[in-house]
């Protein structure tokens, strides 16, 4: 699966650190309320791209966190709901074959009755090919989501961390 990557270079980051340094550590419920709003402008931003036909496809878009053990650190991730994949997965309805990519190549494969031949987000995202071995690109939806937003995710992450961070100064949660 190939995953973007986005570089992010923070606009008044300076400040933020200079804030940090005087709070202490961070408490960890305002990192990960400043992650996860980030995290919902590309969520929104995936679902409204995304190809429709029934509508399964945007409602099966989530967010999750992922568990770190680092404090002051929150990953949010754009998944499929994997409660939806009796919807997405496609299985096949008889024994036969089927094409499926092997590094980057159609491959004619056999299978059998109620195998998992296909992952509908996933080969509406990445491409997939088709019965008779022909390429259908992705749409990228997420991909271009991901990137197309990056300049608001991290204006909103960095404006909610100064906020919380100063109600937390102005609170009395000032490093001695």
């Amino acid at each position: 699966m190939i995953l973007a990557k986005v570089k992010f270079k923070i606009e008044g980051m300076e400040k933020l650190q200079k804030s940090l340094k005087k709070l202490g550590d961070v408490p960890q419920k305002h990192v990960t309320t400043a992650a996860r709003k980030g995290m919902n402008i590309v969520k929104k931003q995936a679902k409204a791209d995304a190809p429709y036909l029934s509508g399964d496809l945007q409602r099966g878009i989530i967010s999750v966190a992922e568990k770190t053990k680092v404090k002051g650190k929150k990953v949010y991730r754009i998944v499929f709901d994997r409660a939806m994949n009796d919807v997405f997965q496609h299985k096949a309805q008889g024994a036969g074959f089927r094409y499926v990519t092997v590094k980057g190549k159609a491959v004619k494969r056999a299978v059998k009755a109620g195998d998992v031949t296909g992952y509908y987000p996933v080969s509406q995202e990445y491409g997939y090919f088709s019965r008779g071995g022909r390429y259908i690109p992705g749409f990228a939806f997420t991909r271009k989501a991901l990137e197309s937003k990056a300049p608001a995710v991290e204006k909103t992450i960095v404006e909610i961390m100064k906020k919380k961070i100063d109600a937390e100064i102005a609170k009395g949660g000032l490093k001695k």
